[in-house]
């Protein structure tokens, strides 16, 4: 009983902070600074995996040989691993001092974009042999058979495996706390560390928030698909 009655002003005296941070004074954080960095990463790493996986099919011999070693690589390396990675030796070889939130943002994206080089390769190699050849025949080169033909056709399949990827990278955010980056968790941490009453509330609210934006977005992939399924605009 009394926890019902003093958690709608705990959560109300802390909402602010929880969601965005001290953005009052120019530094977002929060649940905010997690949709940012995911919303930068993400978009880089989808076009790093987009160019990747289309190497990995269109590439000569050499290249592929050396993007699956790099891929390979990528995905054995812990996501928390990267991040050190990232934070230490970037300012090391530019020789500049660089933020956190980039470092984290250039470690999810590279590790992303390993894996989005495969769903791309693969939904690229979905597509049958009569697709090119029906591009060929028309004249077209292999590339442009890929750009209008081919990649069209090859979105749709990859759109869940993206979807997917995109969700593991809005989780992977939480991971930026290990470099002082005031992300969601951090901040949860933060005021659970000045409150020391209600650990079990503050960090439901942060499952509540990772639920609420992945559940979205996942809602979100499920309406995509079901446009280009039936062929809407």
């Amino acid at each position: 009983m009394e926890t019902s009655t003093v958690m709608p002003d705990f959560l109300a005296s802390n909402l602010d902070y929880l969601l965005w941070g001290n953005l009052a004074h120019g530094a977002p954080g929060g649940l905010l600074l997690s949709l940012l960095m995911s919303v930068a990463a993400g978009i880089v790493a989808s076009a790093l995996g987009l160019a990747g996986g289309t190497a990995l099919v269109m590439g000569g011999p050499r290249l592929r040989s050396v993007l699956k070693t790099l891929v390979v690589l990528l995905r054995a390396i812990p996501v928390l691993m990267l991040i050190f990675w990232c934070y230490f030796l970037l300012p090391i070889l530019f020789g500049i001092d660089i933020p956190g939130v980039l470092t984290v943002i250039a470690a999810l994206a590279i590790i992303n974009a390993a894996y989005l080089s495969q769903s791309v390769q693969s939904g690229i190699e979905a597509i049958g042999r009569g697709q090119w050849g029906a591009g060929l025949s028309l004249g077209l080169t292999r590339w442009q058979t890929l750009r209008h033909i081919v990649l069209p056709q090859a979105l749709r399949i990859m759109l869940p495996s993206f979807i997917n990827q995109w969700i593991t990278l809005i989780k992977d955010t939480s991971l930026a706390y290990v470099v002082g980056v005031a992300e969601f968790t951090f901040v949860a941490t933060q005021v659970n560390n000045r409150e020391q009453v209600y650990p079990l509330q503050i960090f439901a609210f942060v499952g509540l928030g990772y639920l609420l934006v992945c559940g979205g977005l996942e809602l979100l992939g499920r309406r995509w698909e079901r446009r280009w399924r039936y062929g809407a605009a």
